[in-house]
């Protein structure tokens, strides 16, 4: 399973590799619009690129709030994480009749 180490690492470097910038330069506090310069169309296909990378659909309208780095680490790392266990719950036993049944 990734760690969080492995995910922000991907993250970084796929946004680095495709705004051809020093992985090291691109933070999690930074805005994908404001501070990355991404348009509508490139966060999409950054996005896709994510999508890729760790096997997982990221449905429209979970877009909306992918706005920073950091959104898209927490987003990514929540949706690979694995489901917290539930707790087994056991039914009680069927009761059997004691009584014999009488032709």
């Amino acid at each position: 399973m990734a760690n969080t180490i492995d995910v922000s690492g991907k993250i970084i470097q796929a946004l680095a590799d495709y705004l051809k910038r020093d992985a090291a330069a691109i933070k999690p506090t930074h805005h994908l619009r404001d501070d990355l310069g991404l348009d509508s169309m490139a966060v999409i296909e950054m996005l896709y690129r994510i999508e890729e990378v760790f096997n997982l659909q990221i449905p429209d309208q979970d877009l909306v709030g992918l706005t920073t780095v950091g959104h898209v680490i927490a987003y990514v790392e929540g949706r690979i994480a694995p489901a917290p266990a539930k707790a087994a719950v056991k039914k009680p036993a069927a009761k059997r009749s004691t009584k014999s049944k009488k032709a």
